[in-house]
């Protein structure tokens, strides 16, 4: 009987901790957490997280900012930043954005317009080319590395705004 009883009460604990999710529809979502208005939205209304345990592959676009804690394998095309976290990894894949910071694993063709940041734990590897960059004590950038000059940076943020508009 008493085994009984402490099994009941291990269970109890347990429904207690479960994860709870929600939808992700607007619809269902507490309105506490609902902007008022689109003028109360977030500005990065276009953020793509890709959650640990999570992996996803082919072209992401119209992206405004793109944060990895999974492990991607894509063409991102027309995001502002990027931010691999230590967890995530980005790999056989191309991306061209304005800002990145990098504290996972970075492999494939990177273009970084603006700064481009590895952190201690960060790796990055294959064809890189930046406007600035910072790397960490511990980080690490290897392959064909290069800086963009301004006016590569110019013909680039031409090419991106003629494949949105």
């Amino acid at each position: 009987m008493l085994a009984r009883r402490d099994e009941l009460a291990a269970t109890r604990r347990s429904d207690e901790t479960r994860d709870r999710s929600i939808d992700a529809y607007p619809s269902t979502l507490p309105r506490s957490v609902l902007p008022h208005s689109v003028e109360d939205a977030p500005s990065e209304s276009k953020l793509l997280i890709v959650s640990k345990d999570v992996s996803l592959s082919g072209r992401i676009a119209a992206c405004d900012r793109l944060v990895i804690h999974g492990s991607v394998q894509v063409s991102l095309e027309g995001a502002r930043a990027l931010e691999v976290t230590e967890s995530g990894r980005f790999t056989e894949g191309r991306a061209e954005v304005e800002e990145a910071e990098i504290s996972g694993l970075y492999e494939g063709e990177l273009t970084v317009r603006g700064r481009l940041l590895v952190r201690s734990t960060g790796r990055v590897s294959g064809i890189v080319r930046y406007g600035e960059v910072q790397v960490e004590r511990g980080g690490k950038l290897t392959g064909t590395v290069s800086v963009l000059d301004d006016k590569m940076a110019a013909q680039s943020t031409m090419a991106e705004s003629q494949q949105q508009g």
